[in-house]
């Protein structure tokens, strides 16, 4: 996949925790206060505004299903974080999560469901004109497994090799993936 060969038509779908935000090691952002963006988000999501049509949330939250937090702690988190996003240029269309424990859960990352989601409520999507980014192999199959190019950010992970068959680009943060497509797009 060549990053030239994309437009302002395509789609985007990010993972959350890893990609936007400080990852918790084998546990779960449970309330706002422990929500931390990279410092470089949101002045990545103000690029990618401008070079994609459409920008989905897709993010596992087994700690709603596990009963650590509840539905609301979860909406609280995505109201101040969107608010944060929208304050500094950027925006999400749709944030769509996946609660489910179980693994073989339809709409649990690595199964495709929440992208079959996205194009339910926007039947415009073309997964063949999409790119999911994120930081982990289960990131990278839930794309593929949708028909999606994929970019992995290596933000937790560096070790993921690369090549790899299920990654398409790899860059070692969002910001760094948002100023190539950017740049470009201008050239």
């Amino acid at each position: 996949m060549d990053l030239r060969d994309t437009s302002n038509d395509w789609t985007l779908f990010l993972d959350r925790d890893g990609v936007l935000n400080y990852e918790k090691n084998d546990d779960y952002i449970l309330n706002w206060e422990e929500f931390q963006f990279y410092p470089t988000t949101l002045e990545a999501l103000a690029l990618l505004r401008k070079q994609f049509a459409r920008i989905f949330l897709v993010t596992n939250q087994k700690g709603v299903g596990k009963g650590l937090m509840s539905l609301e702690d979860l909406e609280n988190i995505h109201a101040n974080m969107l608010s944060a996003i929208q304050e500094k240029g950027g925006n999400l269309d749709h944030i769509f999560f996946c609660s489910d424990i179980n693994s073989d859960s339809p709409n649990r990352k690595p199964n495709p469901g929440m992208a079959f989601q996205a194009k339910t409520l926007y039947p415009e999507v073309d997964f063949t004109k999409s790119i999911m980014v994120g930081n982990r192999p289960s990131d990278m199959a839930f794309g593929k497994n949708a028909g999606m190019y994929t970019v992995f950010v290596a933000t937790t992970h560096p070790e993921t090799a690369f090549p790899h068959p299920q990654i398409d680009h790899r860059f070692n943060n969002l910001l760094e993936f948002a100023q190539i497509v950017s740049d470009l797009r201008k050239s």
